[in-house]
């Protein structure tokens, strides 16, 4: 969430830098809105001390013998204008606070200035593509070859976008969470969690997914109790363990860690990507989150790209990385790094791998601070968080790139140990 003095003192710029996103900000709405409050405020204020005057004189009239019951009747009509007030107030303040909600963060001034997609810049690239000498079969076929990929029983079962795995594909994205999870916890210093996948509408408006994404959740509504909502990513989970916090300086960087399945409904996704496991309503990934001082965010951001970035290097997948431009972020983030990783079946480069410094943005929606050791005062920490990686989107990236020409795989060196020395699947 925005700082609210910034829309107050500096409305017009935040709305020029919200409209390179695309977000087009109501600011007439929100003048009016600010007016009105000003105007609802000094009215009660004067009001308030006009009451404390009388209320003194009530017991200056008293004292001399005089009739104080056309006082008391005054006071009594202000205590009821004040009530009025403050209603009125709080209804102001709470339109306030929902359109709040429901603006975006603001891009950090390096990232690009782009509508979509299309805009997004190419900062660097990894590896280079296999040049098969046999016709590349796409993991649905190389899946389903032996039965291990059943999409049809998984349908019988769940409906559509949803995927069974058996045998040794099973082990193989077994393998994959393990790996990640024990690079990131060994090598680059996170602390490893295993966090509720249910959690309550508070959470999620910490991160940013509520109120303005509801349609892309799972919600399990309860009678007599708070509705509880699958999370859509550990991102949740893990940036929320700080929330309502003030946190010891000494104690910043924290880096977490959790391998989570991660359920979306998909809400806007419509015929894309309907065959096989890019686009599932249940996934696994390891995600990776930051909470950091607020200095160090963009250092911070590099850093937990390379640790992603180290993922794909290790299993040998050729990546590209790129900065995604102001219309193309998500809402909640300041500055973005995606990566993609080279899928032959579809002769292109596909998304695994999201990396965001969210700022201060979720940090003053969760009020997540830390006391800052200089003047002693709480401030508002920042939040990072990345894939490290969507798991069935890496094993989808290594079935189709290790794949040979009898339809078996190859089973990449840093992950024979997980497979029990296995080196070929099929």
């Amino acid at each position: 969430m925005l700082d609210s003095k910034l829309l107050r003192s500096n409305l017009q710029d935040v709305a020029d830098r919200l409209a390179s996103r695309g977000f087009a900000l109501d600011t007439a709405r929100i003048e009016a809105l600010e007016e009105q409050r000003k105007t609802v405020q000094t009215c009660t204020e004067a009001l308030q001390a006009e009451r404390n005057a009388r209320s003194k004189s009530i017991g200056q009239a008293k004292q001399r013998g005089e009739d104080i019951a056309p006082l008391m009747a005054d006071v009594e009509r202000m205590a009821g204008e004040l009530s009025a007030g403050k209603v009125e107030l709080d209804a102001i303040q709470t339109e306030l606070d929902s359109i709040l909600l429901g603006i975006p963060n603001l891009p950090h001034e390096s990232v690009p200035v782009g509508k979509d997609e299309d805009d997004n810049v190419e900062v660097r690239r990894w590896g280079t593509p296999t040049a098969f000498d046999f016709e590349v079969k796409d993991h649905v076929a190389l899946g389903e070859k032996f039965g291990w990929l059943d999409f049809e029983t998984a349908a019988k079962l769940s409906g559509a976008r949803f995927a069974l795995l058996r045998g040794p594909i099973a082990r193989l994205h077994r393998a994959l969470a393990q790996f990640m999870i024990n690079l990131h916890v060994n090598e680059h210093g996170y602390e490893e969690a295993y966090t509720p996948y249910l959690v309550q509408a508070p959470a999620l408006q910490g991160t940013g997914q509520l109120p303005k994404f509801e349609e892309d959740l799972f919600k399990i509504a309860r009678e007599g109790e708070a509705d509880l909502y699958l999370i859509p990513t550990a991102e949740v989970s893990l940036t929320n363990i700080v929330a309502g916090e003030i946190v010891d300086s000494k104690l910043l960087p924290i880096k977490f860690v959790a391998h989570t399945p991660c359920f979306r409904s998909e809400a806007g996704a419509s015929g894309r990507d309907t065959r096989g496991m890019i686009r599932q309503h249940q996934f696994d990934k390891v995600e990776m989150v930051q909470i950091v001082e607020p200095s160090t965010s963009m250092d911070a951001l590099e850093s937990l790209t390379a640790n992603a970035e180290k993922v794909l290097q290790l299993l040998g997948l050729p990546y590209r990385t790129l900065a995604l431009c102001t219309g193309d972020m998500g809402f909640s983030a300041v500055k973005t790094y995606d990566l993609e990783v080279w899928i032959p079946s579809q002769d292109k480069y596909r998304e695994i791998s999201s990396c965001s410094n969210c700022g201060d943005f979720q940090a003053r929606r969760m009020q997540a601070r830390f006391r800052n050791p200089e003047t002693g005062k709480p401030e508002l920490v920042h939040t990072l968080n990345g894939s490290g990686l969507a798991v069935g989107r890496t094993l989808v990236a290594v079935l189709e790139n290790y794949q040979q020409a009898d339809g078996s795989i190859r089973v990449p060196d840093v992950l024979k140990p997980y497979m029990g020395g296995l080196e070929v699947i099929g």
